[in-house]
């Protein structure tokens, strides 16, 4: 199967090596309930919660609920000449009864005080009905007559995967995992389709774990074959023209190799249908000898010659390589040895390669397959001032998502670059995708906004003409809500973009409630994205506002790069100076201000809330990164040290020590309300963050019952991907009680 340099490649690899692609539309949907399996049958304390916050008060006159107290065992370590104390080492083991107790407590604590905060009932009415709005996936696709994409309706918790015979035939239920699961927590992770249409393949996990299995059906019966085969984070996979087998990406399964290596050392196999349905005796086609944290992925052209793979070896680098099928000789290199970006695709014996190589903001070039040597590559599409985001093979043309100042751009281009038109988007917003094959008459285009649900856009590669393939339809009237970007200053003097979107006619008075998200890592850009549960704190009066921090690829290769490794104290300068944008225009002050991320975006206003506690009434920190002098040994951390660096190397734990937010706690500072939530199945971030984070807060900080330390722990769930709804209404119902009650608001 060909595969081109779409979302359905380039965002599948992030997915499972990034914290989080798709985590701001989880996080701020609702994701994480307030139980632990340890705790799911500790009866409910009925306390009240007490304090206000800005005319927020208590129902009842009850005691106020008091953090429990926690067992201290002092570790010290020594590193680099620095003594380093860690008071609450053993809560990094999960399995450790004493971490059991302090789950328990916890979740005792966290219920005493959210449970009767004012309003959850009229809170879960409308959280149900925003969140009942469906979904669209990101990566449709069009193979053999076949369109192929996931859709999520009112009533479903995970999104079904539909196929539609034509543009205007009828959609037929190929994956439902609804059904797999009484409580909804498997979910379908990726799907893939083989070139003619004639095969769907499935990935799917259990409990957020992204321990995928693969199964194959027939799109015109919905048989499924006998293949069930483990491939763990696997994503990529390559059917070869006449469906006789594939290659694909595999981990290791737990048990087979040291425990912990199962989170690393993916390779490349051959599985022949109609053999071992397990993959037992699969062929081991690439990645003998490779790094154990590098990640290559496989594709194949239109006519099965040529083999594509690529090679993920951080967040800076990644290499191709490429090997003729029909002569079975050794793999040559198309790249090596460079410190660039490099994703392609091979069509018509050419390959097509979308690199920053030299170019922050990406190019395309095309070379002959036959020799792929640099000197011979050719540049077909420049570098612009906008940044070129993806590039994918439709009907015969290359289709690109640009984005210019954070927002979408779709252009299309002949084979050799030269301009062919453009596909006119219906407002700001966001491209989450573009779908389709070499020989589609058509792409499918994700696009959505802040107020925009999302919609598929059927583009006609032969007349330019556009048309809707499927929309959601949702209950709400985008009049009166307004977005605005500004651009503020941080404190380098770097200028940097933000996006507040409001009810019209908002008063800049200084006393509007306001919630501050960012993200600022790995190259992912906040784009206008369709946020359900947002009309809930927009109708209420709230003001929302989302930071395009560096870190991010809005700017292309160079802003990242400002905001990783020495320069991420740039991604913290440049949020608290986007919180005192917010307070010096006037849309609100320090006592109505709150901030939210989650997994890097949890490092984030960890960082903010330890360097200026004074600056903020509330913090949501979501599966968050905060002990960052041990994060590297934990989960699939090891992937990040490209972006972070490692305490191991003398030069960078100077910098991690310096704003690592565990390590950053001061006794006797009062700090803002704080909620963290984590997952007990999160195989990305380890829970052992928030747990350590939590104990260390509430053990100094000098916080009244008005500003309380919560710790919610999530069963059956993991970093965010596949959460069921009926779990994303429980974690809303939660975080937004808390930021109404601390912020002042009413419903």
């Amino acid at each position: 199967m060909l595969t081109t340099e779409d979302p359905a490649m380039r965002k599948a690899m992030f997915l499972t090596v990034v914290l989080l692609l798709l985590l701001p539309l989880v996080l701020m949907s609702g994701a994480v309930a307030a139980q632990t399996s340890v705790a799911t049958n500790t009866a409910q304390t009925s306390a009240a919660a007490a304090g206000s916050a800005t005319g927020a008060s208590a129902t009842t006159s009850a005691p106020a609920p008091t953090p429990p107290k926690t067992k201290i065992a002092i570790v010290e370590d020594t590193l680099h000449g620095h003594k380093i104390v860690d008071p609450y080492r053993y809560l990094e083991n999960g399995d450790d009864p004493a971490t059991q107790e302090f789950g328990r407590d916890q979740y005792a604590y966290t219920r005493a005080v959210l449970d009767p905060l004012p309003g959850r009932d009229r809170m879960r009415a409308r959280l149900t009905e925003l969140l009942s709005i469906g979904t669209l996936g990101v990566s449709p696709q069009i193979a053999g007559g076949w369109y192929f994409y996931t859709r999520r309706d009112a009533g479903q918790n995970q999104p079904v995967l539909y196929a539609r015979k034509g543009v205007d035939g009828r959609d037929r239920v190929l994956v439902d995992v609804n059904k797999m699961a009484a409580d909804a927590t498997i979910a379908l992770d990726y799907w893939t389709v083989s070139d003619d249409g004639k095969y769907v393949v499935s990935f799917t996990s259990p409990s957020g774990t992204e321990h995928c299995v693969i199964r194959i059906l027939e799109t015109a019966t919905g048989q499924q074959l006998p293949e069930e085969i483990y491939v763990g984070r696997g994503r990529s996979l390559a059917f070869l023209p006449d469906n006789s087998g594939f290659y694909y990406t595999r981990f290791p399964k737990k048990g087979t190799v040291p425990a912990g290596e199962e989170m690393y050392n993916p390779r490349i196999f051959y599985h022949k249908l109609g053999t071992a349905p397990d993959g037992s005796e699969d062929k081991l086609v690439f990645g003998e000898g490779l790094h154990p944290q590098h990640w290559p992925s496989v594709s194949l052209s239109e006519d099965g010659r040529w083999m594509l793979i690529q090679i993920f070896q951080g967040w800076t680098k990644t290499e191709l390589k490429i090997k003729d099928l029909k002569s079975d000789g050794p793999f040559v290199d198309v790249t090596s040895g460079k410190d660039f970006l490099y994703t392609g695709f091979v069509y018509k014996g050419d390959v097509y390669i979308h690199t920053n190589e030299d170019a922050p903001k990406y190019r395309v070039f095309r070379v002959a397959a036959e020799n792929p040597a640099r000197t011979a590559w050719k540049e077909i599409i420049p570098e612009t001032e906008n940044v070129l985001q993806t590039v994918a093979l439709v009907g015969g043309k290359l289709v690109t998502e640009y984005q210019k100042n954070a927002a979408s751009l779709v252009k299309v281009f002949t084979l050799e670059g030269k301009p062919a038109g453009e596909v006119p988007l219906p407002t700001l917003g966001t491209v989450g995708g573009i779908g389709g094959q070499h020989d589609s008459p058509q792409a499918l285009i994700n696009f959505h906004s802040y107020t925009v649900p999302p919609v598929l856009i059927r583009y006609d590669i032969a007349d330019g003409k556009t048309g809707v393939f499927a929309k959601i339809e949702a209950p709400i009237d985008p009049s009166p809500y307004e977005v605005k970007q500004v651009w503020y200053t941080s404190k380098d003097g770097t200028k940097v973009p933000m996006f507040i979107v409001s009810r019209k006619g908002l008063k800049l008075d200084g006393n509007n409630p306001t919630l501050l998200y960012g993200y600022g890592g790995f190259q992912q850009s906040m784009t206008p994205q369709f946020r359900r549960s947002l009309f809930l704190w927009l109708d209420a009066g709230g003001v929302y506002a989302e930071a395009n921090l560096r870190g991010g690829s809005e700017f292309g290769e160079e802003w990242h790069r400002a905001g990783m490794l020495e320069k991420k104290q740039n991604v913290f300068d440049d949020f608290i100076a986007a919180a005192e944008y917010l307070i010096q225009e006037k849309y609100t002050n320090k006592d109505r201000l709150a901030i939210q991320g989650g997994s890097n975006g949890g490092l984030l206003v960890g960082a903010a809330l330890t360097q200026r506690p004074e600056l903020f009434r509330a913090v949501v920190c979501q599966v968050p990164l905060l002990d960052m002098l041990r994060y590297q040994n934990f989960q699939i951390a090891k992937l990040w040290i490209p972006e972070y660096g490692s305490a191991e190397d003398p030069k960078q734990f100077d910098f991690l020590y310096a704003y690592s937010p565990y390590h950053r706690v001061k006794e006797g500072t009062e700090y803002p309300a704080i909620l963290i939530t984590t997952a007990e199945s999160d195989t990305r971030v380890d829970p052992m963050h928030s747990r350590k984070m939590t104990a260390r807060l509430q053990a100094v900080a000098k916080n009244g019952a008005d500003r309380p330390i919560l710790l919610r722990i999530e069963p059956k769930a993991g970093h965010g991907q596949g959460k069921p709804v009926s779990k994303q209404i429980e974690e809303g119902i939660d975080v937004w009680s808390f930021l109404f009650w601390q912020l002042g608001v009413k419903q």
